[in-house]
């Protein structure tokens, strides 16, 4: 039996053997090796002259960025969401691993970093994924240097910012062609297109919905899971589709029903344990339903926004009536009333004139 911290055993020869740690493999583990005496105190005594010895050689030497990556990928394996793990290694793979993966660690630069992203940007890619990259380079660095010890090489990297795209939306008038549609035509998925405008919840929220989540009697559904299609591990297709909790704490929700629609949900219910998109065992995944929302876009020849900007909409709807902010925040299921202000609420033309129309009562000359 080894004493109690200092990995030192009683072998069944009779001589005692001390363990210690004396570097890290390429891949983050840790490498040991062992020396023995005749006493408990002789091991000790060699067991803590070779610990000091050896503590500069457990920092690995010639790690590349990709070996970074690795290692850091089997750290957070378990500690993130299954579709934030595959969104991290799908961009390593497509955008840092054959670029700039292969460059030892201790080589990489500011001006280096900088440049990567500047290349980035010059291909095409949007600011926001080009952030969104640079802060997994980010990520690693800074592991690299709780882990190691190593300099944290994105200390002083410039994160791009584009200028604020306005989210197209559709105007009152195609508002009610469209709703006049929907309801005209109440199928489980024009009925789910008409819950996610006057609810906001999110596409994959609406195709994890079942019916036990919908209570019609106190009006109320609740939001518990999200369905998304990810990249496969190991498995035999390249994606697939898996149902988790959605995407933040705050995601988890219960939403009061607007009054109109609940007959019409009532009309389409089954079983309880049932999707709610399909009446069955079998779930839509969001990809059809963002198909689906497109033909009838271009069938009322309405303007082609994203199944998305129905969330959108239905905020600056709430904020247009009077909705307070932070209510509005918890129906979105945010965490902070900044995300609902800064990302979901857009000001109409109309809105701005009717702002302005009112400042004119204190310009009114009596």
């Amino acid at each position: 039996m080894s004493r109690r911290g200092e990995n030192i055993y009683k072998r069944k020869d009779g001589r005692w053997e001390g363990r210690y740690k004396c570097g890290i493999k390429p891949d983050g583990s840790i490498k040991y090796s062992s020396i023995y005496g005749k006493t408990y105190a002789e091991t000790k005594a060699k067991l803590s002259e070779r610990r000091t010895d050896s503590t500069a050689s457990t920092v690995p030497k010639n790690l590349t960025l990709n070996n970074l990556f690795s290692i850091w990928f089997s750290d957070i394996r378990l500690k993130v969401k299954e579709s934030t793990y595959m969104n991290y290694q799908m961009k390593h793979e497509k955008h840092i691993s054959l670029s700039l993966g292969e460059t030892f660690y201790d080589k990489l630069t500011t001006e280096s970093l900088n440049d990567f992203i500047q290349e980035l940007l010059s291909s095409g890619l949007s600011a926001k994924y080009t952030a969104d990259i640079a802060g997994l380079i980010r990520a690693v660095c800074r592991f690299a240097k709780k882990r190691f010890g190593y300099e944290d090489k994105s200390e002083f990297i410039s994160f791009p910012r584009g200028a604020s795209k306005e989210k197209e939306l559709l105007d009152k008038n195609e508002q009610a062609l469209l709703n006049s549609y929907l309801i005209a035509n109440p199928t489980l998925s024009n009925v789910g297109i008409l819950l996610s405008a006057a609810t906001g919840i999110r596409v994959g929220e609406l195709c994890a919905l079942k019916w036990e989540n919908i209570d019609l009697e106190k009006k109320i559904l609740t939001v518990k899971n999200t369905v998304q299609r990810v990249k496969s591990i190991g498995g035999n297709t390249a994606t697939k589709v898996i149902i988790t909790p959605p995407k933040s704490n705050s995601s988890v929700r219960v939403i009061p029903l607007p009054e109109f629609i609940v007959p019409l949900l009532s009309k389409l219910k089954t079983n309880s344990n049932c999707y709610f998109l399909s009446g069955s065992m079998s779930l839509v995944e969001p990809r059809l339903m963002q198909y689906r929302f497109k033909r009838i876009l271009n069938e009322l020849k309405l303007t082609e926004v994203t199944f998305h900007s129905l969330r959108h909409l239905f905020a600056t709807n709430c904020i247009s009536i009077g909705v307070d902010v932070k209510t509005l925040s918890e129906i979105l299921g945010h965490s902070s009333v900044e995300i609902t202000l800064n990302r979901y609420v857009h000001s109409s033309i109309e809105r701005k004139a009717q702002c302005m129309k009112s400042l004119s009562a204190f310009f009114t000359v009596a």
